[in-house]
């Protein structure tokens, strides 16, 4: 009977420490998750100033450690329209852009964001080129090992219109509201003009322990604001590209 006892009582702690240092862990990465960076892109796939910014600029958060502190969230939307009278979707390079919209938020809704960034990178690789979209996107998920199955599902059943139109909503209440895009905001932050110095931006805004290597190269960079000419696709087209970063 004591060895029994013995028994259940060290089975009892076991299992107590094991739900105890479980409920630790879960708060560790509730706690760790809170404090990343939300880095949020809100851009069109057909945009060339957001192919350029994507390709170039933004895959540089996968190809350092910057990745381990930031959320990123991809909105593809840009200053595509909704017409009231009719209820359709108008996009700023037509038809094929809207149709891209899509594809790219039914990426994003099926794989996790390393995935569907990749993709997302493979299809702006080309977006100065594109003549039939449906074949570069199947052609992208073919070169990545992806299954089409999830994208065509969510374009056929009206989910990745569902998708496109909250996306709307979401760039329509931006505070302040994007003038173009690329645009890029880090913790409700807009960078406007800065954008190109995300970088910078979400290493100053870390505020966990763990920094990671890449954010030692951005350190010493000025977050402050200066005028800069980097362009963009308008939401009033007739816009002189030029913009500034955030006060």
């Amino acid at each position: 009977m004591a060895a029994r006892h013995l028994l259940c009582l060290f089975v009892f702690n076991t299992l107590l420490l094991c739900f105890i240092s479980s409920h630790h862990l879960a708060d560790a990465a509730a706690i760790y998750t809170s404090q990343k960076v939300t880095l949020s892109l809100y851009y069109e796939s057909l945009c060339l100033d957001c192919a350029s910014f994507i390709v170039n600029k933004l895959v540089d958060l996968f190809n350092t450690d910057l990745y381990t502190i930031a959320n990123l969230k991809m909105v593809p939307w840009g200053n595509a329209q909704i017409q009231e009278t009719n209820n359709t979707i108008t996009c700023q390079h037509g038809e094929n852009e809207c149709y891209l919209n899509t594809i790219h938020a039914c990426a994003i809704d099926a794989w996790p964001v390393r995935k569907h960034f990749k993709f997302i990178h493979c299809l702006e690789t080309q977006a100065t080129e594109i003549e039939d979209t449906e074949v570069v996107w199947r052609n992208c998920s073919d070169d990545l090992g992806l299954s089409q199955d999830p994208i065509d599902d969510c374009y056929d059943s009206g989910r990745g219109k569902q998708l496109i139109l909250e996306y709307a909503d979401e760039t329509d209440a931006l505070r302040p509201p994007h003038r173009f895009v690329p645009w890029v905001v880090v913790n409700g932050r807009a960078l406007e003009g800065d954008y190109e110095n995300y970088e910078a931006y979400v290493c100053r805004a870390y505020k966990g322990d763990n920094v990671p290597d890449a954010c030692s190269s951005y350190s010493l960079m000025s977050t402050e604001k200066k005028t800069s000419n980097k362009s963009g696709c308008y939401v009033d087209a007739r816009e002189v590209s030029k913009t500034e970063p955030p006060a």
